[in-house]
């Protein structure tokens, strides 16, 4: 069944295509896009060794490249989708941001968010988790396999 280009599941799929290009450069393999009136405004994957940058999440680059693209700080009205659960920093600048809504595919057992026992999210935002998640976790453990190989 085709994807409707303005479905969760497309969004979520755009995600991952930049988790696999993480995954290419030797990268935790991570993807995040920012979606505004159904148009993908940032998207980012993670480069901590690329940049030499631990800051350098898939998320951060997300969020600077939406913010750069809309010309402010704010991101109301925007979605973010990111294919492993953010981890507390990642959800700290979602916070900051003001973003709408947050997408997850896989659950980031060791360093997710919401393994804090506190609100983290602005209270204006809504998470939704699992979208993709088999595909998504998948690539996370396939990678961190290979990686200890």
């Amino acid at each position: 069944m085709p994807l409707s280009v303005f479905s969760d599941e497309h969004f979520m799929n755009e995600a991952y295509k930049l988790a696999l290009q993480a995954r290419e450069e030797d990268e935790i393999p991570v993807g995040a896009v920012v979606i505004c009136e159904n148009r993908i405004i940032g998207k980012g994957y993670n480069q901590t060794e690329k940049l030499n940058d631990v800051t350098a999440h898939a998320e951060i680059l997300a969020i600077t490249a939406a913010q750069n693209y809309l010309g402010a700080k704010y991101l109301k009205g925007c979605t973010m989708f990111v294919t492993l659960e953010p981890c507390l920093m990642c959800v700290g600048a979602l916070y900051w941001a003001q973003i709408d809504r947050l997408v997850f595919g896989a659950s980031d057992n060791a360093r997710g968010f919401t393994k804090i026992k506190q609100e983290v999210l602005h209270s204006k935002t809504s998470f939704e988790s699992g979208l993709m998640a088999k595909e998504c976790g998948d690539l996370v453990r396939e990678f961190f396999k290979e990686l200890r190989k």
